[in-house]
């Protein structure tokens, strides 16, 4: 079976497991052009990146209608280089981050959709707002969408703790769920789950899930 369809038969699969309402994200980190170029051939629009150098060095190579995901952890001096294409920023983990990407945004008048990243998972390295600091923000601070007039914040981000546990999972992604049910707006994009408990994700409320190494195989 070659590359073009192996992610072929991956799509197949992963798609029919996806209610209407679940949208899905192809993790391209690590990932080379042609394979992203195989996944764009089956119809595939929206990939996720990690890195901002790679990100850039991948928009430039690839057709412009591709929706690029900002997925992993953003410094505040790499805005600027991603805020004129990028469709959506998952990891805004600060308020720091928040007010930067604002302010790059407004330079270019251009509004910039992005979602608030919930931390839960046991993890030290993941981060993110605790539920805690969430609830703060939101509650205590309820006029910070006109805070904030060049960022449209329209959900939320998450990740399971990585355990075989799947009640401790499914607890992490309720806590998820709950911080976005606490946003003024209607139907927020609730992005959790990956290839490993996008199951238990969707049970939970997600409604858009992150997929890479069950797409491409494991990255290198």
């Amino acid at each position: 079976m070659t590359s073009q369809e192996h992610i072929k038969e991956q799509l197949k699969h992963i798609k029919l497991t996806l209610p209407q309402y679940v949208s899905l994200v192809c993790v391209s980190k690590f990932q080379p052009i042609d394979a992203i170029q195989e996944a764009y051939a089956c119809g595939e629009r929206d990939f996720g990146e990690s890195r901002v150098q790679e990100l850039k060095d991948k928009y430039s190579a690839l057709p412009k209608d591709i929706r690029w995901h900002m997925i992993g952890h953003l410094q505040t001096n790499k805005v600027k280089q991603i805020v004129p294409f990028v469709h959506l920023i998952h990891s805004v983990d600060s308020i720091r981050l928040l007010e930067t990407i604002n302010r790059e945004a407004e330079k270019i008048q251009r509004r910039v959709r992005v979602l608030l990243e919930v931390h839960v998972a046991k993890e030290a390295t993941k981060s993110g707002f605790t539920p805690q600091e969430f609830e703060h923000l939101i509650l205590n601070h309820p006029t910070y969408p006109t805070d904030y007039p060049w960022v449209e914040i329209v959900g939320v981000m998450g990740m399971a703790t990585n355990t075989n546990d799947q009640k401790e999972i499914r607890t992490c992604f309720q806590t998820i769920k709950h911080c976005a049910d606490m946003l003024p707006i209607s139907n927020p994009i609730i992005s959790m789950g990956m290839s490993d408990d996008y199951h238990i994700a969707i049970e939970e409320g997600s409604n858009l899930i992150r997929i890479g190494s069950s797409l491409f195989g494991e990255r290198n």
